[in-house]
């Protein structure tokens, strides 16, 4: 390993020599690429193959071995992966081993966010009920985690009220520069089980979302072997104008990217207009590369990051050896530069205005006035006329107005804008719809203390606004139940829709019984509460009627930019960060939690919560093979993880709930599918349940049923056991994106249980890809024109698929040929949806988990 000693003041540092390793052609390299060369070299990867590769972009045989600093989850996603750890250690115990010895060998930070749901609202006691409310349902689950956290060495739990994970990581986990004790510095690195994990990359530390067994095979110590990645790169011109912001700037980026296609590529922003976006506005950008489908929506270092994290707190110490540190390591931000990306967009700030995206996916951006258009035609109607009797919801009404999500409120001047905006709102007289759900949940607490300081929490609570808690809630459909209004309204066939500050739309994504829902950024948010519906535009049309009897526009309240920057420079103070998270930390609720002491967890028969894991508790035999295989389910383009492997409220008449209630549970109370991510019998019963699903194996099915070749209609789940009892193999079929949104893997752990051995699909998104795979399942992308959900696919059909475990490798084909009840035979062109040799190693041992149990058993 080559290094060159860096002076950077008081400080002597030792780094990497990546200008001298890479020569002419670190000139030529994307950051990203550079810092997945710093970090093979780093850890002991070959690199004259490496240089080979870099030197020659096309060659293809080159993988990077990958190993990051940290781990990063969140509370819905660490529950499997350490109930999957919990059932490895009682196989090992069993074994006679010793069950201590699975524990993560790398830093695993945990930030309790997903569960928090907004049950009251618009009132000063919100925070404080719901907080309670958050306790009473999970404590069961967070004495679990508070075990895993006592008994695994290096696994550190931040609890309820201390923030989302993404803002925790951007506000006080991120260093930029990893500081060791012997002056070796290098550039911060992580993963984390969660899709949105790139917003790290706004303040340049490069970060993407891994599934949970992924993760699980890191914490472990084995290092992600990733090949070449096609980059493209975003050039930047221009500045925002006044009015429009980073939100806005978001998504017109996933709706430009989602355009060409970047799924599973490295995205960096470079060039001129770079300089003139905060750390804020750019951690907003990095924040959706899920949503435009990249693996990285990557910020280089500059001067900006060492500002932010002297704003939030990070030591003098550490800021002033950060530039002299990327300058060494050749990663210091030249605005001027021009990378050899694959593919390059250019987006010219100055043009972008303030927009919109929905009403089904982030990506379908477009204008205010476009809204109702767009409500049409996903409704196939035209909406009513708007009653003149304000206290009537009307067809197209706001049900829920939620400025939520990491994304958005993680940028303080998103925060006040919103706040000037209800401030100015307010002088005018306005006030929020009444059948609006108002809700207000920052990423940090640090949040409070901002909005005080300014003067605007008043405001934004007159409006309806409270800070309701710290963590994801609407984001992440914990919306909590809706107005009567609204539910009246649904059952008077009107439609109704959300709009919120977050990242995705996806019918269901909100609330179990919306299906529409709009991204917009906080202040419009407060706006379109106000309006109280989508109808019309709300950029131009009334907002209300003020005190003096004259109508208000959104022009007369919107905020002013000169006023958002002195708000900004009055109320930011370096110590609120720091302060509010220490403060938050010293949970007492969380404290009073009893957990258990003993390095095997001491599972409870009669819980509803945690049962362990069937696929953990032994090594499971390989699925590949040359077999034949019966369709269990034929779905069609955009199944994201959501349809898959629900995260909303349980129904008392679901299979699900109906299990639940058989329990023990409250019909009234049965909490969300991903508080129970660590009991597979309540997670296989909700698989596909998403009342959107439409399996296409037969006309007029329900969502969760799927039909056999004898003729009987039955729910997924037992239609499976009835497969496997006949000895029938299964196999899943869709269309484009598959897997689409959140890196959960109870989507493939869930279609595992089913005994899937294969999904065969026209296209895969990242992390769900590799979560199959993590299950031991074969991803086999369809090459030719064969299109599943208009294939005409029945029970009656039979599929051969020659996976053979010698014929299995990179991009290699996988014949598939379809045996029809006719008679006639149709090859489909197929290949293995696998990129690395160490993917090929998984599928053959049966998966990560009986990887691990092999290693740990031998």
């Amino acid at each position: 390993m080559k290094n060159v000693s860096v002076d950077a003041g008081e400080a002597s540092l030792q780094v990497i020599d990546l200008p001298g390793i890479l020569g002419k052609a670190l000139a030529r390299l994307p950051m990203v690429l550079r810092l997945l060369c710093e970090n093979h070299v780093r850890n002991g990867g070959a690199v004259e193959p490496m240089l080979e590769a870099m030197r020659n972009p096309g060659n293809m045989g080159f993988e990077f071995s990958f190993l990051p600093n940290r781990l990063l989850m969140h509370d819905t996603t660490c529950t499997p992966a350490l109930a999957d750890i919990a059932a490895m250690r009682d196989a090992v115990a069993a074994a006679g081993g010793d069950p201590a010895l699975l524990s993560p060998t790398l830093p695993v930070d945990v930030s309790v966010d997903h569960s928090l749901a907004v049950d009251q609202y618009a009132s000063a006691g919100a925070f404080q009920t719901n907080a309670k409310n958050e306790y009473i349902r999970n404590a069961e689950r967070y004495a679990f985690m508070k075990w895993a956290s006592e008994s695994m060495e290096g696994v550190r739990v931040h609890p309820p009220g201390t923030g989302i994970m993404h803002t925790i990581n951007l506000e006080q986990l991120a260093t930029a520069l990893e500081v060791g004790k012997d002056g070796f510095v290098h550039p911060d690195m992580l993963l984390g089980t969660d899709s949105h994990t790139p917003m790290i990359n706004g303040i340049g530390v490069m970060a993407w979302g891994v599934g949970g067994l992924e993760a699980e095979s890191v914490m472990f110590g084995q290092p992600v072997s990733l090949a070449v990645p096609k980059t493209v790169g975003v050039r930047l011109i221009g500045c925002l104008p006044a009015g429009s912001f980073a939100t806005d700037l978001a998504l017109e980026v996933t709706h430009r990217l989602r355009e060409i296609g970047v799924t599973g590529e490295f995205v960096e922003f470079f060039g001129p207009g770079v300089a003139s976006l905060s750390a804020d506005a750019r951690a907003v950008v990095a924040n959706m590369a899920p949503e435009y489908g990249a693996s990285t929506g990557y910020f280089p270092v500059d001067k900006t990051t060492i500002d932010y994290l002297a704003r939030t707190g990070r030591s003098a110490a550490l800021c002033a050896r950060i530039e002299p540190a990327f300058r060494a390591m050749g990663l210091w931000f030249d605005p001027d530069a021009t990378p050899a990306f694959d593919r390059v967009v250019e987006i010219d700030l100055s043009t972008i205005a303030p927009i919109i995206a929905g009403p089904r996916r982030p990506q379908d951006r477009c204008a205010p006035r476009d809204a109702q258009a767009r409500i049409e035609n996903a409704i196939g109607r035209p909406l009513g006329h708007i009653d003149k009797d304000e206290n009537r919801t009307p067809d197209g009404a706001v049900a829920i107005a939620a400025i939520t999500s990491c994304t958005n409120t993680s940028d303080p001047s998103l925060l006040v804008a919103a706040g000037i905006l209800a401030r100015n709102a307010r002088e005018k007289g306005l006030t929020s719809a009444p059948w609006v759900k108002t809700s207000l949940a920052p990423g940090s607490p640090s949040a409070r203390a901002l909005l005080q300081r300014a003067e605007l929490d008043g405001d934004l609570s007159a409006l309806g606004f409270d800070i309701v808690g710290f963590g994801c809630t609407t984001c992440i459909g914990n919306s909590g139940p809706l107005p009567e209004a609204i539910e009246l309204a649904l059952n008077d066939g009107k439609a109704v829709a959300a709009v919120l500050s977050g990242n995705r739309n996806f019918p269901g994504r909100v609330h179990p019984k919306l299906d529409l829902g709009f991204l917009a950024s906080p202040p419009l948010v407060v706006a379109y509460a106000v309006k109280g519906d989508l109808n019309g535009d709300v950029a131009t049309d009334p907002l209300g009627v003020g005190t003096d009897g004259e109508h208000i526009f959104l022009a007369d309240i919107w905020p002013d930019a000169e006023d958002i920057a002195v708000a900004l420079t009055n109320a930011q103070s370096a110590g609120d960060v720091p302060r509010a998270f220490a403060g938050a930390s010293q949970s007492v609720a969380w404290n009073k939690i009893d957990a258990p002491s003993q390095s095997q967890f001491p599972w409870d028969a009669a819980s509803r919560y945690l049962r362990p894991p069937k696929f953990a508790s032994a090594v499971q035999p390989t699925r590949l093979g040359h077999y034949q295989a019966k369709p269990l389910m034929v779905l069609g383009d955009d199944i994201t993880t959501d349809h898959i492997s629900p995260a909303g409220a349980i129904s008392a008449d679901s299979a699900a709930g109906q299990w639940l209630v058989s329990h023990g549970a409250k019909c009234d109370d049965l909490n969300v599918y991903a508080a129970y991510r660590g009991n597979w019998e309540v997670m296989l019963r909700g698989l596909f349940t998403n009342r959107l699903v439409r399996n296409l194996l037969q006309d007029g099915l329900a969502p969760h049923e799927t039909v056999l070749e004898d003729g009987r209609v039955m729910p997924v789940f037992k239609a499976a056991e009835a497969m496997v009892q006949r000895g029938d193999n299964a196999v899943l079929l869709a269309g484009e994106r598959y897997g689409m949104g959140s890196s959960r893997d109870w989507a493939a752990k869930g279609v595992a249980l089913l005994g899937v051995r294969a999904v065969i699909a026209r296209s895969f998104e990242r992390i769900h890809r590799t979560n199959l795979i993590g299950m031991g399942i074969l991803p086999v992308q369809i090459t030719d024109d064969f299109d599943p959900q208009s294939a005409g696919l029945s029970a009656l059909d039979t599929l051969e698929i020659d996976a053979s475990i010698a014929g299995i490798g990179v991009q290699k084909k996988v014949p598939v040929r379809r045996y029809r009840p006719n008679g006639s035979v149709q090859s489909i062109l197929c290949r293995a949806a696998v990129e690395t040799r160490h993917e090929v190693e998984l599928l053959r041992v049966g998966g990560v988990l009986s990887g691990i149990l092999t290693s740990c058993l031998s």
